[in-house]
């Protein structure tokens, strides 16, 4: 099959988007398929071509010259390009999937304006979305359906280490961009806060530019010696702060999936998370971690498994035990189901309709 992803952003960018298309394109590679990559961010000049397309502003035909049998767009809050290849795909009558990787909720009248100056409801697509969580406010939006397909990590790279780590005092990890919309600062109020009534060390990773601001927040309050702001990171690298990590944190209300998360919980961490985001997609409450309606909740939380090593050893003897459903396998599957209900959707390219007028 000839796959086509769209994105308006990708590698070197670093994000949840960006690295989950390049999973996924990779993982399908591996399976025979052919699998390009199509998106606006330049080259950094170390790529195959055949595998990326890097979409000046002046190309007008690369759709037509990549001859898909699908494409699956993935698409943030506002994503012009990638909504744009949809649309033109889908009136070609190649058979389109757009996969929603952000909550489409409190973002203003963005969404709605979007929804009726590109007129997405006639458009003759597969709609889905990484969580429930982000699914629903699409099916508000657009009254159509929206099917859910989980992003996934690799089960056999994240995974649990032999025995529960004994950190001493425990460590506290969060790996995330540093942004108002991922909460970088509130986080760091929350270990201040935590750091008032237990032990622990804890190390940030990630970039973004939020990241000064929380620098010097940790200056202000003497959290230098306990908190680590380590930037960007391999995941190598974080696989072997996992197998020292006692907490994984995961503050963001907005989060739609949260790969970082489930690349913990995979690791056999327990995980402290916002119960509105879609950590809750893979997080139990009392089982694989605890949930937090708010800042003040999720504190409380990490407050409950930094002083009480048994509950941290239970959640994190479970979690390495019972691997989570979101390998790579399940989302395979997922991810070919909709593009065989893509296909069996295809109607004919407008210019073959009479009057050239958009069905659906």
């Amino acid at each position: 099959m000839r796959i086509l992803h769209v994105t308006d952003s990708y590698l070197p960018t670093l994000g949840g988007i960006e690295l989950h298309v390049r999973d996924l394109a990779a993982q399908q590679r591996s399976g025979g398929h052919h699998v390009t990559v199509a998106t606006r961010t330049p080259s950094p000049g170390d790529e195959a071509a055949e595998q990326v397309r890097r979409v000046r502003g002046n190309q007008r035909l690369w759709l037509a010259d990549d001859a898909p049998d699908v494409v699956h767009a993935h698409v943030s809050i506002v994503s012009p390009f990638a909504l744009s290849a949809a649309r033109r795909a889908a009136m070609e009558g190649v058979p389109t999937v757009i996969t929603v990787h952000s909550i489409w909720t409190r973002v203003g009248p963005l969404p709605v304006l979007v929804r009726d100056v590109w007129g997405l409801r006639r458009w003759d697509v597969t709609w889905t979305a990484v969580s429930e969580r982000a699914a629903q406010p699409v099916r508000d939006l657009l009254q159509a359906p929206v099917f859910v397909v989980p992003n996934a990590v690799d089960l056999r790279e994240w995974r649990a280490p032999d025995t529960v780590p004994a950190a001493s005092p425990p460590h506290v990890l969060s790996v995330m961009r540093l942004t108002s919309v991922k909460r970088a600062l509130p986080l760091t109020r929350i270990l201040r806060n935590a750091a008032e009534a237990a032990e622990f060390t804890a190390t940030v990773v990630g970039d973004g530019p939020e990241r000064a601001a929380m620098q010097r927040y940790l200056q202000r309050h003497r959290l230098t010696g306990r908190v680590r702001l380590a930037g960007v990171l391999s995941r190598a690298e974080i696989r072997r702060l996992l197998e020292q990590t006692s907490v994984f944190v995961a503050p963001a209300h907005r989060e739609s999936f949260g790969i970082a998360a489930l690349e913990a919980r995979a690791s056999g961490v327990p995980v402290v998370a916002s119960a509105r985001s879609g950590v809750a997609t893979f997080i139990e409450h009392g089982r694989e971690g605890l949930l937090g309606d708010s800042d003040q909740e999720m504190g409380d939380h990490l407050v409950a498994l930094l002083a009480r090593p048994s509950l941290r050893q239970q959640m994190a003897r479970h979690n390495g035990l019972v691997p989570p459903p979101y390998g790579w396998d399940q989302a395979i599957e997922r991810n070919h189901e909709m593009y065989r209900v893509a296909a069996a959707r295809r109607v004919l390219p407008l210019r073959s309709r009479p009057n050239g007028v958009l069905v659906g």
